[in-house]
């Protein structure tokens, strides 16, 4: 018998979850890899200035984006379904760091969403191209 949690399993039920694990990979956090996602969008300050979680000087001209867990490198297609409007940006930092936010995007990114007088848009995310 194999001891989970308070439970006990046994040997069959332990070789499903071995099996199951084996096939389905390690849990990822956040979104996975090649799924979709949308939530709340929101940019850096105007007058941000400092190195991002991947050791990059941040640049407000470049297209880029900081989420929670997807690897640094990743490109995301951001679309914003209210004017149509879409991006493409490459994630270089960790965050947002506000609960309800998915994506913190680059000024460029920002004006490109024309999301600048609103500050926080509602986006669609797809990744386009995933780093290892």
């Amino acid at each position: 018998m194999i001891r989970r949690g308070t439970k006990a399993i046994g040997i069959a039920g332990a070789a499903l979850l071995a099996a199951t694990v084996a096939i389905s990979g390690p849990a990822i956090a956040g979104p996975k890899a090649s799924t979709d996602f949308s939530g709340r969008a929101s940019y850096y300050a105007k007058d941000y200035k400092g190195r991002t979680a991947s050791g990059q000087q941040y640049d407000g001209e470049k297209f880029t984006a900081a989420h929670r867990s997807l690897p640094f490198g990743t490109t995301l297609r951001v679309t914003d379904p209210r004017s149509g409007r879409s991006v493409s940006v490459v994630v270089n930092d960790r965050g947002p760091f506000i609960k309800d936010r998915v994506l913190d995007l680059s000024l460029a990114a920002a004006k490109e969403l024309k999301m600048l007088g609103r500050g926080i848009a509602t986006v669609h995310a797809e990744v386009q191209d995933q780093a290892q």
